[in-house]
């Protein structure tokens, strides 16, 4: 078990503070933060709204149009990976099975890969406005729509979250922006609510928290694109729970919120579950101590759902504000290079976050003003973002100072 540094000590590497706070007696639930309340979805969804709306599309097509930077580089490196292809072929199946770190995969990479390609083709689309990329987009969507009936084995509910939150995006893009006709885009829309939905709306409330953000990501994105109320409510509502389960601020109390819906219910089973980490400051996530790939991932999923949400008309930012602003500078310290204190996670960080950071700055920092100088250097520096071959893909190109 890991022990916490004595009390009063509240200054990490590189200028980024956080509160340290004891440990609680054994069983001593946290005060549940204030979270905001589950709202009800927009009488009519936005489209295209799923992590990006028209405005912030317009704005990337006319800074890759002029040629500015860094949206031209990351459009140029878009096209330029295999996503980009215009011959790929698509490889649907109709079982995708994926176990523990997708072993076996039987069809968890093209499934993926697919759904980000179908993405890069729709962005491709919008930018040049050349009907070449849509019909590539199209003709992906429906391979898969064609032919997938199930995911199966232990990685189901993950990687239907996975390929679920990119093939909306794609879709909404092709579907609202694209006049040469998607005669079986009603097969897409079936195949989003009878393979992928039915998988990802209830969560995973006993697993790692980027399981459940992942799937909501998925959840919300699918039913914007059905303008499916029912489930958006729902996945909201999953949504609202998990994020103060995920990322810890000193105002939740002496230790961390219990993730909702689970069985976890005792301080052992919590320390447990936060990879026995027991000093909790800002910023700190639940998948910190297990590494930085995975957290990479919960926070890439939290941030666009709260896109998502903000293009519906409900602005989560300015609500979960310190609590975004802490876990990107947190992490974005240690990925820069700051040692690990011996409190944290032993001494010892697997660091790899991850092109996760470029959305959530361009809220915070961009629209509502907020100062992140590491998360700045990160992002920055790290420029055009790329995918990480999962669900996260181009946020430089879509996100880098998109003010809309």
């Amino acid at each position: 078990m890991r022990f916490g540094l004595p009390a009063g000590i509240a200054a990490l590497a590189l200028g980024l503070v956080a509160a340290v706070v004891p440990a609680t007696p054994t069983g001593a639930a946290p005060a549940a933060p204030t979270a905001p309340s589950a709202l009800a979805a927009p009488a009519q969804f936005a489209h295209p709204g799923v992590l990006n709306s028209r405005a912030q599309l317009d704005f990337v097509r006319a800074r890759v149009q002029a040629g500015q930077q860094p949206w031209k580089q990351a459009f140029d490196a878009m096209l330029a990976s295999k996503y980009g292809s215009l011959s790929r072929t698509p490889k649907p199946r109709a079982v995708v099975e994926c176990g523990s770190y997708s072993n076996p995969n039987n069809g968890c990479t093209e499934e993926r890969e697919d759904a980000i390609a179908a993405y890069t083709h729709a962005l491709a689309w919008y930018v040049t406005r050349d009907a070449k990329y849509a019909k590539k987009s199209v003709e992906l969507m429906d391979a898969w729509s064609g032919v997938i009936k199930d995911h199966t084995n232990s990685n189901a509910p993950l990687q239907s979250g996975w390929a679920g939150s990119t093939w909306p995006r794609a879709a909404e893009i092709v579907k609202h922006t694209y006049t040469g006709g998607w005669p079986n885009q009603g097969h897409f829309a079936a195949m989003l609510r009878e393979v992928y939905l039915p998988e990802v709306i209830n969560g995973k409330p006993n697993n790692n928290g980027n399981w459940e953000l992942i799937m909501m990501d998925a959840a919300v994105g699918i039913s914007v694109h059905l303008d499916d109320r029912a489930s958006y409510d729902k996945a909201m509502g999953i949504y609202l729970g998990r994020v103060p389960a995920y990322f810890y601020l000193a105002s939740d109390g002496a230790q961390p919120v219990y993730p909702p819906r689970s069985s976890i219910d005792t301080r052992g089973e919590l320390i447990g579950y936060w990879h026995d980490q027991t000093t909790f400051v800002d910023g700190l996530a639940q998948e910190t101590c297990r590494d930085f790939g995975h957290t990479g991932m919960g926070i890439a999923a939290a941030m666009h759902v709260a896109e998502t949400s903000r293009i519906q008309g409900r602005d989560l930012y300015p609500q979960f504000k310190d609590r975004f602003r802490h876990a990107l500078g947190f992490h974005a310290t240690y990925e820069l290079g700051a040692a690990a204190p011996s409190w944290l996670c032993g001494g010892s960080l697997t660091k790899g976050l991850g092109p996760a950071t470029e959305v959530g700055y361009n809220a915070l920092h961009t629209r509502l003003g907020v100062t992140m100088e590491n998360t700045r250097r990160l992002t920055e520096g790290r420029r055009p973002a790329g995918t990480e071959n999962h669900f996260e893909a181009w946020e430089t190109l879509t996100h880098a100072e998109n003010p809309n």
